[in-house]
C-alpha cells in the first residue's frame, strides 16, 4: 500500500471521528439549552393556570350569589302578589264603524 494512500485513509477515519464528536456536541447542546429554557415555559404556564383557576372560582361563587338573589326575589314577589285567580274576561263593547 503506498505511503499517500494510507495517509488519506488515517485522515478519512479522524475526520470522520471527529464529524461524528461534533455532531454529538452540537446535539447535547441543543438539548441542554431547551431544558433550561423548559422551566421557565413551564413556570410561565403554571402562574397563568392558578390565575385562570381563580377567575373560574371567583365567576362560579357570583353566578351562584346572583341565582340565589333571583330565588329570593322570585319568592317575594310571589309572596307580595299572592295567590293568582284566573283574571275575569272584560265585558264586549260594540263600537261603531
Amino acid at each position: 500500500m503506498s505511503d499517500i494512500l494510507a495517509l488519506q485513509l488515517i485522515f478519512m477515519v479522524c475526520a470522520t471521528v471527529a464529524f461524528g464528536s461534533s455532531l454529538r456536541f452540537l446535539l447535547r447542546y441543543l438539548e441542554l439549552r431547551q431544558q433550561r429554557r423548559l422551566p421557565n415555559i413551564v413556570d410561565s404556564l403554571a402562574e397563568r393556570l392558578e390565575h385562570i383557576e381563580q377567575t373560574v372560582d371567583a365567576t362560579a361563587i357570583e353566578v351562584e350569589r346572583i341565582s340565589e338573589a333571583n330565588r329570593f326575589m322570585s319568592k317575594l314577589l310571589a309572596e307580595r302578589n299572592g295567590p293568582l285567580t284566573p283574571a275575569s274576561r272584560p265585558e264586549r263593547v260594540i263600537t261603531p264603524h
